[in-house]
């Protein structure tokens, strides 16, 4: 029989992922990657939560940054899905301020809100067992109880946070008797030797009202923080932007820091499911793995000859990768990065992501394909005194009219067709034709068919920095 009581999925969608880079970046992270499959782990995770044969849920709420505000709605159209409410954050505050943020938004229009908290970067084998795990949780939270959701360990791993009911029992919902942090290996190895421990999936169940209560007891300057950025927000675009002024003061804390181990009030439900937060590449092979002729994982173009328990992945379609002799290796090839590591060293790859940074090396932090509202591009070609650029324009899609101040463009159109704006000058340009746009004037490119359009573009100039943009009409309303 299916549960009446209206569940919304509130996802949290701002982390940058860095311990998969290369492919995982701040400009693009591993959310919105497709690591598993067809879809990406944003759009699964959201497809858990579309639609149940024991659960209510209502439309999504995503919480995400403004860079990737695009992406989210964009990758939520593509699979049919109705974007609902989408929050974006001024900048990362780690998940405590979104979640009461969510909160906050969802009780303006109903005061019994009960919400769904999920990370969306998480790989589950069966949507069925959440649901189910759900609505044994939904018993217990008009008591205004939490519920959290714990997996039994299958190895003793290092990169994930565990609980411990107060006793060892197959009756769930039940009370937590201790956290634990990421441990140390022989942390790990005790607690599933011993027995009773759970992975803690970062998955959260509750009624908004209760979080707010718990918050304001806990952490009442956040509280009104959060809520001053709330209130003061507005609408934009499809969009509603929480307050900038008050989002910055807005301590960043964790959710399990402010609130969860803090209450009495948390329970845990055992989630039946395969499941993996896929925090690095040594648990992406893990998961691969299972389907691998001697633990031999290979995405894209590659060739693995030899091996024995490695990860090879290419990512450039321009590009061949080998690997020969190798054993527990992790290579992965882009564009414009390749990491190379053993698959036991893999945890470390945030900290190799800080050194580029302050290094100041571009690949730190910039993926080579950008996501826009009117498609994506793609950086070619990087020299001191030119870009070189792929642009793809979805249909009926347009750049934001607009002028640079220290570049000119070139552009070849190389499939479809392409109406194009310079000082005032309208012009169509087909499969093969070009036009010259130089420093200063005023231009845009449409699309106005059904059908997409792929150009390359040439700068060239003194800067090329995505800042150089001065828009003076935008149908995204960027300004």
């Amino acid at each position: 029989m299916k549960n009446e009581t209206k569940v919304t999925p509130v996802l949290l969608a701002g982390g940058s992922g860095t311990r998969l880079w290369p492919v995982s970046r701040k400009s693009y992270p591993k959310q919105f990657v497709n690591f598993n499959g067809d879809v990406t782990l944003y759009q699964q995770s959201v497809m858990r939560v579309c639609k149940s044969d024991i659960l209510n849920f209502a439309s999504p709420l995503t919480v995400t940054n403004n860079e990737h505000r695009f992406v989210v709605a964009d990758q939520l159209q593509s699979i049919g899905v109705d974007p609902g409410t989408i929050l974006i954050e001024p900048e990362s505050k780690n998940t405590a301020p979104a979640i009461l943020a969510a909160c906050i938004f969802l009780m303006k229009s109903d005061p019994e809100a009960v919400i769904l908290v999920s990370p969306v970067d998480h790989f589950m084998s069966d949507r069925y067992a959440l649901h189910d795990a759900v609505n044994r949780g939904l018993d217990v939270i008009s008591e205004g109880k939490f519920v959290t959701f714990g997996v039994t360990p299958t190895r003793p791993e290092t990169g994930y946070g565990y609980l411990k009911p107060i006793s060892n029992t197959t009756e769930f919902p039940i009370a937590i008797s201790s956290f634990v942090e990421k441990p140390d290996i022989c942390a790990a190895r005790a607690m599933l030797d011993e027995g009773g421990y759970l992975w803690n999936t970062g998955i959260f169940l509750f009624r908004a009202r209760d979080m707010i209560k718990a918050s304001s007891f806990f952490e009442p300057n956040l509280l009104r923080s959060v809520e001053d950025a709330v209130h003061n927000g507005f609408a934009d675009f499809g969009f509603w932007r929480l307050d900038p002024e008050a989002w910055l003061n807005c301590d960043s804390n964790s959710i399990d820091y402010a609130i969860m181990e803090r209450t009495k009030n948390l329970m845990v439900v055992q989630l039946q499911a395969e499941w993996s937060d896929l925090g690095d590449w040594h648990t992406v092979w893990l998961e691969k793995k299972k389907l691998a002729l001697e633990g031999v994982v290979t995405e894209g173009n590659v060739l693995a000859v030899d091996c024995e328990d490695v990860l090879l992945r290419c990512d450039s379609p321009g590009q061949q990768l080998v690997g020969l002799g190798l054993r527990d290796i992790v290579a992965i090839s882009m564009s414009d990065a390749v990491l190379l590591a053993h698959k036991d060293k893999t945890q470390s790859v945030k900290a190799i992501v800080e050194k580029l940074q302050r290094k100041g090396v571009r690949q730190a932090e910039e993926h080579p394909l950008w996501q826009r509202p009117w498609g994506t591009f793609e950086s070619l070609i990087i020299e001191k005194n030119f870009h070189v650029k792929r642009l793809n324009v979805k249909p009926f899609a347009s750049l934001s009219l607009q002028s640079h101040k220290y570049r000119s463009e070139h552009w070849i159109v190389v499939e479809g067709v392409a109406n194009v704006t310079v000082d005032g000058s309208v012009s169509q340009l087909s499969k093969g034709q070009s036009t010259f746009v130089p420093a200063g004037a005023i231009h845009r490119l449409e699309n106005l068919g059904s059908e997409p359009i792929v150009l390359i573009e040439i700068q060239t100039g003194s800067y090329f920095g995505e800042d150089d943009i001065k828009r003076y009409e935008d149908k995204y309303s960027r300004f």
